[in-house]
């Protein structure tokens, strides 16, 4: 690694609302993975955000409280046992902004939670914490959605963009297919060397993905697979280490031959 480079480890973890496979939701849980992950950044989905209500419900708040050295943002997407319920991001480096994409179609509301992470001074990380929907036609809306100017496509974002979290998708769906034509991706790896994430227990389908682009490069990666992780909930950690280097990031540029401008609902 380059003098001028910066490394970090980021994850995402679908927690299931904290609800294991063995039925009991349990925050103290989930959070004793999370902090086993040493993330420098971490993308959470499925997060219920009920500070007033029952103890068990205030999940964002207990993970937050569990992250003192870390800034976090929250994005809702619907309404939920008193407060409401969506993506959380936390990061031991600066956000700087914090901006939720509805991205509902028909069913289920789903929400991309964007922030812009100063990974160091000048650099700026575009970061999307995604949970799309189940169904086909669902997701093929929401991934034209996504490459469209109103959020992937943003004229503004000029630093490089990681999307990654739970895209539900366990086939080479038009979501995949529109996101590989445009960003680097990657197949996770455990000790069992299986990629799959879902179910944690059995893992048969890979539904947690990332994607990202030039100059982030790819350090290592793997699926976080302890036996407290297998029924903690119904996704596996998805852990990744990237390294920022160059002078393009150093200038805040970022390639403009994406053609995601192009590529719009």
């Amino acid at each position: 690694m380059s003098e001028k480079a910066t490394r970090f480890r980021i994850a995402a973890y679908n927690i299931h609302k904290c609800r294991g496979l063995d039925r009991r939701t349990s925050p103290e849980r989930i959070i004793s993975i999370l902090q086993e992950l040493h993330a420098d950044i971490l993308c959470v989905q499925e997060v219920v955000n009920a500070p007033g209500g029952d103890v068990l419900h205030d999940q964002a708040g207990a993970i937050e409280r569990a992250f003192p050295g870390y800034t976090s943002a929250f994005g809702a997407n619907r309404p939920l046992h008193g407060g409401t319920y969506g993506n959380m991001t936390l990061s031991r480096f600066p956000i700087r902004s914090v901006r939720n994409h509805d991205i509902t179609h028909r069913r289920e509301e789903r929400g991309v939670l964007q922030t812009e992470i100063e990974v160091s001074p000048g650099r700026t990380l575009h970061l999307f914490n995604i949970h799309l929907g189940t169904m086909p036609l669902e997701r093929r809306a929401q991934g034209k959605l996504l490459l469209s100017t109103g959020i992937l496509g943003q004229p503004q974002l000029t630093g490089p963009r990681l999307l990654i979290g739970d895209f539900n998708e366990w086939t080479q769906g038009l979501t995949t297919k529109l996101l590989r034509s445009s960003f680097q991706t990657f197949r996770p790896r455990h000790a069992g060397r299986f990629p799959r994430t879902f179910p944690g227990l059995l893992p048969v389908f890979t539904l947690d993905h990332c994607y990202y682009e030039a100059p982030l490069e790819l350090v290592d990666t793997h699926l976080w697979r302890t036996r407290e992780a297998l029924v903690a909930s119904d996704h596996l950690p998805l852990v990744a280490d990237f390294e920022i280097s160059g002078s393009e990031l150093a200038e805040g540029l970022r390639p403009q031959d994406n053609g995601l401008e192009s590529t719009s609902g």
